[in-house]
């Protein structure tokens, strides 16, 4: 399983969906969830994601490429991610 960005919008005009999705799947092909939407072309960008659900896949061992990781870092999700991870290990 892989966190990804999907690309929507126009051509010139990007704007991407955060995407759980098999590692198998083409880009723009299959997804299981949205998680969110980037707008890179928003002045500044835009980043809007569902932190409970990109916890949830982060938990459920799904891997973020480097962008979305990125990403999840602007918005929080990460943070929750590594807080509920160290408070449930041993």
């Amino acid at each position: 399983m892989k966190l990804r960005l999907m690309r929507m919008g126009k051509k010139k005009q990007p704007v991407y969906r955060v995407v759980a999705a098999d590692s198998r799947s083409p880009r723009d092909g299959r997804f299981i969830e949205i998680l969110g939407t980037y707008e890179p072309r928003a002045e500044p960008s835009r980043v809007l994601i569902d932190n409970d659900k990109a916890v949830r896949w982060l938990n459920d061992g799904a891997q973020p490429t480097e962008t979305v990781a990125r990403l999840l870092t602007q918005s929080g999700a990460m943070d929750q991610f590594k807080s509920a991870s160290a408070g449930t290990s041993p």
